[in-house]
């Protein structure tokens, strides 16, 4: 019994470190200047504002693509950026274009046992190279989280959730891959950076 105990403890206490790193890094990370605008997933990391910066960066209207799923479920794609750590970042919003309150099926998160584990996320996601012929799946953290959003609310009508995905980054000469979310609809998307 206190075996149980101190194992939930010691989880309880890893959780908590975690959020507390993840606040004072989302904090660190925050820009100020008084803008007003939507906030993004804060799990996503900041992206680089150098010269280079794209239309698709700097506007967050812009669609890259849209896929819909069941029960007036739609994802709009508004950004896939490529980091230097070796990965790509898909951002966008998950709404519930239908009439009336919606849960996000289990379905999304895939059928992997270790994602499914660890509760509902976007986790069953995929990037597919067409070309390269490879399939990229959300990469995970340590403890086989993935690094994706998470735990969905109940979506009331008209309601929109900002959400991410990162996966491994095709090779530097890919650019246009094809996502794919169970349940949903594939569409053709361009990596940006």
């Amino acid at each position: 019994m206190s075996m149980r105990f101190s194992t939930g403890a010691r989880r309880g206490w890893v959780a908590l470190a975690v959020s507390i790193g993840l606040a004072l890094g989302a904090a660190g990370c925050g820009g100020g200047g008084g803008d007003d605008q939507k906030p993004r997933a804060t799990s996503a990391p900041p992206r680089d504002a150098g010269p280079g910066v794209s239309a698709q960066e700097g506007t967050a209207e812009e669609t890259l693509a849209e896929l819909r799923g069941p029960s007036g479920l739609m994802m709009r794609i508004t950004g896939a950026q490529r980091d230097a750590g070796g990965f790509v970042t898909v951002s966008g919003e998950l709404k519930n274009d239908g009439a009336s309150t919606v849960n996000v099926p289990a379905q999304v998160s895939g059928n992997e046992t270790e994602i499914v584990r660890n509760g509902k996320s976007l986790g069953g996601a995929t990037l597919v190279d067409s070309r390269g012929k490879k399939r990229y799946y959300v990469l995970r953290d340590t403890e086989g989280r993935p690094l994706a959003t998470t735990k969905f609310p109940p979506l009331k009508a008209g309601e929109t959730l900002p959400v991410f995905m990162q996966f491994p980054a095709p090779p530097a000469g890919t650019t246009e891959v094809t996502f794919q979310l169970p349940m949903f609809s594939a569409a053709g998307i361009e990596i940006s950076g």
